[in-house]
């Protein structure tokens, strides 16, 4: 079907039919999963036969037959409880001249070797800056002794 240059127009008929068309891998359209019942519009999806209207006036026929809003339904909706994890603390970036953003090393949390078959690797873990020790991660020390010597 061609929707021409404007197929975002069409886009929530098309996901309307999406939602109301049955799918094999949970045995019901997402609707009917979703709230527990079919869907209810004037359309007739178990019709056979030939269609009278095809093309973009079906999509036209059918857009003016179903009312679709861009809405949630307020049952969905469920008490917020407060927690102290939610809350963001903004921090300020530095940014380059040409605004771009390159993440500094802190300092080295621990150091290891990385044993294969016939040689060790050795890595150390880094602490970056902005980053808790949780995002910490393990990079290559020959790799961070010459990038950052000042680490050492």
């Amino acid at each position: 079907m061609d929707f021409g240059l404007v197929w975002h127009d069409h886009l929530a008929l098309v996901e309307f039919a999406y939602n109301n068309s049955y799918h094999n891998s949970i045995g019901m359209a997402p609707f009917e999963a979703l709230y527990g019942r079919r869907s209810r519009t004037p359309l007739f999806w178990d019709k056979v036969g030939k269609r009278q209207v095809e093309g973009p006036q079906l999509i036209h026929q059918l857009t003016d037959a179903v009312d679709i809003h861009d809405v949630f339904h307020v049952s969905l909706l469920r008490q917020y409880v407060a927690d102290e994890s939610h809350i963001l603390h903004l921090t300020e970036v530095q940014l380059d001249q040409d605004l771009s953003y390159v993440k500094r090393p802190l300092r080295i949390l621990d150091r290891k070797d990385k044993v294969l078959r016939n040689k060790s690797i050795p890595l150390v873990m880094v602490q970056w800056q902005r980053r808790g020790t949780e995002k910490a991660s393990w990079e290559l020390e020959s790799r961070m002794r010459a990038e950052h010597p000042e680490l050492f």
